[in-house]
């Protein structure tokens, strides 16, 4: 810790994206973005239940541990701005706009509880603004620690968190209808989790009488296609990316096990505080095997027969999860779009990529017959 803080005073020059720096400094810059990542998806984790719990509260203990780690954010790309150590141009301009975007959705999302007064869906605007700024954010880290995380002992650990934060970013929508089904259950048990002026608001949201429907709409607000339609194309959308970027077997399993082993542990934290608890997507893994399993088939045929594999295997262990454990409710004829849109989503960054990596060989063999020739003497 000292050696970095005497790298960090000794660095701290102006200079432009890219600039040479001890791979020690770059190194541990990485870890401190691990570490304000992790903070802040522990305060938005602990945050989504507090709301199905309480009426909002600005100061509530996981926006404060959510602002730690925003703050460490902003001290890090200040840090990359101004010394231009650790980013080049393109990655500084995501973590940039990325943390631009997230200090502007703050405020508005704010204003917009200070008018509507709770946090009635993960669905909004403003925290769709929230999520695009994390996410801007993590393809930037995720672009940077590709080109400077070779080497470290770490670099897979670290890669597959920067991939599990892009996950848990789109999956964090899904935990509205993840916690709602559990919230209406525990309501028709007659042993609501949230307290009376939560409910109450969201009747009054309804212009009805606190009843059924009231918490129904509070607790499962959006339409039964989005749950799972969105938990394969975003979810495991981000596994097939990671899985192809980073290039190792059992990436998207890896990813999606640690995903689940997260959740649980919240789950048992926010248990044993007494606060409302979540189904747990433990359908993805699934999916995630039947990614990996998918890379041993040709790649000519990969994006069909793969969305095929991993839409059919999803939806399937989603309805036994919903028979013997816990789900959202979910309508399972989604998956025959869901698998079109799947299947172009895989064909379209297999694509890119091949033409990306066919570009690059191109590049370098045409770099490479020229020295040839440089060095080739006159005759």
């Amino acid at each position: 810790m000292a050696g970095t803080a005497e790298l960090i005073r000794g660095h701290w020059t102006r200079g432009e994206p890219g600039r040479e720096a001890p791979q020690q400094l770059v190194i541990a810059l990485y870890r401190w973005w691990v570490v304000a990542m992790a903070l802040k998806i522990a305060g938005a984790t602990w945050d989504i239940c507090w709301h199905f719990k309480w009426l909002r509260d600005d100061l509530a203990p996981p926006h404060l541990i959510n602002t730690v780690g925003t703050v460490i954010v902003l001290g890090l790309v200040v840090f990359h701005t101004y010394t231009g150590i650790g980013a080049d141009r393109a990655t500084l301009r995501w973590l940039q706009w990325g943390l631009g975007v997230f200090l502007v959705a703050a405020p508005l999302d704010v204003i917009n509880h200070r008018v509507n007064g709770l946090d009635i869906t993960a669905w909004s605007p403003s925290h769709a603004l929230l999520y695009i700024g994390t996410g801007f954010m993590s393809i930037g880290l995720i672009r940077g620690w590709a080109q400077h995380g070779r080497g470290d002992r770490y670099q897979y650990p670290i890669a597959c968190f920067l991939w599990f934060t892009v996950l848990d970013n789109f999956l964090f929508l899904n935990q509205h209808q993840e916690y709602g089904v559990l919230g209406l259950a525990a309501w028709d048990r007659g042993t609501p989790y949230a307290e009376d002026i939560l409910l109450q608001f969201a009747a009054d949201d309804l212009g009805r009488p606190l009843d059924r429907i009231a918490v129904e709409h509070f607790t499962l607000p959006v339409p039964d296609w989005v749950y799972p339609s969105w938990a394969v194309l975003t979810g495991l959308g981000t596994l097939l990316l990671a899985r192809r970027l980073i290039g190792r077997k059992w990436t998207a399993t890896t990813i999606t096990a640690g995903y689940l082993a997260f959740r649980c542990v919240a789950w048992g934290l926010l248990a044993a505080a007494d606060f409302p608890i979540s189904t747990v997507p433990f359908f993805l893994l699934a999916g995630a095997l039947a990614i990996d399993l998918s890379f041993q088939l040709a790649a000519r045929i990969r994006p069909l027969f793969g969305a095929v594999a991993v839409t059919a295997v999803s939806y399937a262990a989603l309805s036994v999860q919903q028979t013997y454990l816990a789900a959202p409710p979910s309508d399972y004829w989604s998956a025959v779009y869901v698998v079109v849109l799947l299947a172009g989503l895989w064909w379209f960054v297999q694509f890119l990529l091949d033409t990306e990596r066919g570009r690059r060989l191109t590049a370098r063999a045409q770099m490479t017959t020229g020295a040839r020739e440089s060095t080739t003497p006159s005759p």
